[in-house]
């Protein structure tokens, strides 16, 4: 597809031919991945096989050598874009491990992570004190902590770090989330709630979720994308994907 013809795509995030390579070893090698608006996917793949490259090259933290990355219907070129205007865009992730502020409660994580005015005369004036208590306490009640919210960060468990995560990215107010193994650690019902969180939170935002946790995968009850060695090697629903010999033989195993 000519860069012309890409740009008038439908797809909120569009990749097309993209490659990059680290000391020679390519990482990515051609890829073509397409996110419609609304969309939740999962990415499955081997160690190694380019998911968290991926979702570098989308946030902007790794500059792909070839191809487009285009965001919105194709009104962005993200690979002109730095990380901090990428995420201005409504581009957000999460990491792995959980990164929340420890020493605050689990509510004013949330507070200092929502999306406002970043002036100094906005932070001067106080613009988050007053932030009506309901937006953060919608925002907890959306992923299970309302009954947490005067706790410290630091306290909570794993599970519920996680969700904080996820929800201080809500409070940025994405597009599209991106969110990398959200059930790594957790119990199977931790895992088992998180499948709801997510299903839910796709109700307003598209959301990319790479995972490793194939029951985890079939309760999303989306489209699944499969990488090996840096490009898509099967795609479609979880029976499609998982029943493919190629995917068998690379990563699920007999």
């Amino acid at each position: 597809m000519t860069s012309e013809k890409a740009r008038e795509t439908q797809a909120l995030l569009y990749l097309d031919g993209v490659s990059v390579s680290f000391d020679g070893y390519k990482a990515i090698r051609g890829l073509s991945l397409y996110i419609e608006p609304g969309e939740m996917r999962a990415i499955i793949g081997p160690n190694g096989a380019g998911k968290t490259t991926m979702m570098d090259i989308v946030t902007g933290k790794t500059r792909p050598d070839e191809g487009e990355v285009l965001f919105d219907r194709g009104k962005y070129d993200l690979t002109k874009l730095d990380e901090t205007a990428i995420a201005e865009l409504g581009i957000g992730r999460k990491f792995q491990k959980p990164t929340v502020f420890e020493s605050h409660t689990v509510a004013d994580n949330i507070l200092l992570a929502l999306k406002g005015p970043r002036t100094a005369t906005a932070s001067l004036f106080g613009w988050r004190n007053r932030v009506h208590k309901d937006q953060v306490d919608a925002i907890l009640t959306t992923t299970g902590l309302i009954d947490h919210r005067d706790r410290m960060a630091g306290v909570i468990s794993h599970g519920q770090k996680q969700w904080l995560e996820i929800g201080m990215l809500l409070a940025q107010d994405p597009a599209i989330l991106l969110v990398d193994e959200p059930v790594a650690g957790m119990t199977d019902h931790e895992t088992e709630l998180t499948a709801e969180l997510l299903t839910e939170i796709n109700k307003d935002h598209s959301v990319i979720v790479v995972e490793h946790d194939m029951a985890f995968v079939r309760a999303l009850n989306c489209k699944v994308t499969c990488l090996h060695e840096g490009s898509v090697l099967s795609e479609g629903s979880i029976d499609k994907v998982a029943g493919d010999e190629r995917v068998i033989e690379v990563y699920l195993g007999r």
